[in-house]
């Protein structure tokens, strides 16, 4: 007969554990019963009450395998009692299967029952109580944690720049004195300072404030992240809105306006600094063109180089081609000249056509908005009719301001688009000719531009880039495209763009 046992020891709680339900209790008790029975535990399975759940679940499915791999060497299968072994009837079921199937004894050596009807019904008693529990102690848990964020309060750990702290038994969040003001100076250069996601994660480097011991550099995620965190206004978000927290707040509601203004329009810019980068592709692999910079020490001081390359330039089946920026430049300042028209007779017709064709859009426009302010008043009429039947108690509260809101809704949106289509018609009269003459004094605009004015340049005039090996080759916008094509193209066009 075999007079070896295989056991589980399990704390799932610090409560449980000062209550003697130990670790170390528990294994004693496990190796004195084997040991009165005339054996000894031939394997101990541990989960402590640090485990997660993952790893709570991974070590009683290996005690199972290790159970029926391992049956007929076994005496039995030692737990310090029916809550220690099973956390929910779907654990219970596997342990009588096992004792079924196998023939293996399952034991609870502080409660001994017989295998017998009425031992099997005491034990399934002790699960189902056991299962009850756990699933009322989540449901408490769930609670616990929502009336704790509905008072202001956050439920796990605080976000970065506060920390959790104790005070008369509770958890509260304060301020961390090393990293709040990091926050505070990331949204002051961010708001105030001019500066972009990338030259942020720089500059903060240059101060010498750091993220974290073990991960110096903000990166440009980490940042991200933190510039459109709405907690640092002293607010904490809980089921799908933000709302008044206890923690103080880190920023004044200005500067984070302004910072979501700034970063609706930088959002992850790197051309900020390098302003052709991954605007360009290239002709050889698709991929986009990148920009680096390089520093070089001499006699004469630190001088600072711009390099575009292929991204998979260092891949060994790639051509290691680079362009300096100073190279790049010169072929768009070439660019810029084909458009340039020097006779004032083109330049003449070219301004005629643009004006019939912003007229034409015009007209377009005006019929998008008629048909805009029709769908409005039909929604206001349907507004008021509901009104209407809400009085004469044809529906509900409920429903008249679940409908109520979606009209407006409707309507808000409707009223969005037609502003829009206001806005862009006011400006459509001078935008042809701004366009072209624009074209015009490209070439200065350039010389003057700083990266991110270089960027806009580009994008206005070309619809995209390739790059075949150190060759721009430019994909130009309508009507530029036209003027790049040279004037005699231009006049057998007759009056089309």
């Amino acid at each position: 007969m075999p007079t070896e046992y295989l056991a589980l020891a399990r704390v799932s709680s610090r409560e449980q554990e000062r209550e003697g339900f130990s670790l170390e209790v528990q294994e004693e008790a496990l190796r004195r019963y084997a040991a009165q029975h005339g054996g000894k535990i031939r394997k101990l399975f541990r989960i402590a009450e640090t485990a997660t759940k993952s790893e709570e679940r991974r070590s009683f499915q290996e005690l199972l395998k290790y159970a029926r791999k391992n049956s007929r060497y076994l005496k039995g299968l030692l737990f310090f009692k029916v809550d220690r072994a099973a956390r929910n009837l779907f654990d219970y079921v596997e342990l009588e299967r096992l004792e079924q199937d196998h023939g293996l004894a399952v034991i609870y050596v502080t409660q001994p029952t017989e295998n017998t009807p009425a031992g099997r019904m005491m034990r399934r008693t002790l699960a189902n109580m056991a299962s009850f529990y756990t699933e009322q102690q989540s449901v408490d848990v769930r609670e616990g944690l929502a009336r704790r964020m509905e008072s202001g309060l956050f439920a796990g750990k605080a976000p970065y720049g506060y920390r959790n702290v104790r005070k008369d038994g509770r958890s509260l969040v304060e301020v961390h004195p090393e990293h709040g003001p990091k926050i505070r100076r990331i949204f002051e250069l961010y708001a105030y300072q001019n500066q972009t996601i990338d030259s942020l994660s720089a500059r903060l480097e240059e101060e010498g404030i750091v993220y974290s011991d073990t991960q110096p550099r903000f990166t440009r995620s980490k940042l991200h992240t933190l510039l459109r965190h709405r907690v640092y206004l002293g607010e904490i978000h809980h089921e799908g809105e933000w709302r008044i927290g206890q923690h103080p707040p880190l920023i004044d509601l200005a500067t984070w306006q302004r910072v979501q203004v700034l970063l609706g329009e930088k959002l992850y810019h790197a051309h900020e600094m390098l302003y052709a980068r991954e605007l360009i592709t290239c002709s050889l692999c698709g991929h986009p063109i990148t920009g680096e910079r390089k520093l070089k020490r001499t006699k004469r001081g630190v001088h600072e180089y711009v390099y575009y390359r292929c991204a998979r330039y260092n891949k060994a089946d790639h051509p290691r081609v680079r362009l300096r920026e100073e190279e790049l430049d010169r072929q768009v300042l070439a660019l810029f000249e084909r458009i340039r028209i020097e006779e004032e007779e083109v330049r003449a017709w070219f301004r005629s056509v643009l004006i019939a064709r912003t007229q034409q859009q015009r007209q377009e426009t005006d019929q998008q908005s008629t048909e805009l302010k029709r769908q409005i008043a039909l929604l206001t009429q349907q507004e008021d009719r509901l009104l209407n039947m809400r009085l004469q108690g044809e529906i509900d509260q409920e429903r008249y301001a679940q409908k109520s809101q979606e009209l407006r809704d409707r309507t808000a949106l409707l009223k969005e688009q037609l502003q829009s289509a206001g806005d862009s018609q006011d400006q459509l009269g001078d935008l042809a000719l701004k366009v072209f003459e624009l074209s015009q004094t490209l070439k200065e605009k350039w010389d003057t531009a700083n990266q991110a004015q270089k960027r806009q340049l580009l994008e206005t005039v070309c619809l995209n880039f390739s790059l075949d090996d150190v060759n721009l080759v430019p994909q130009i916008r309508r009507p530029f495209d036209v003027l790049a094509e040279g004037p005699l193209v231009l006049l057998s066009r007759g009056e089309r763009i």
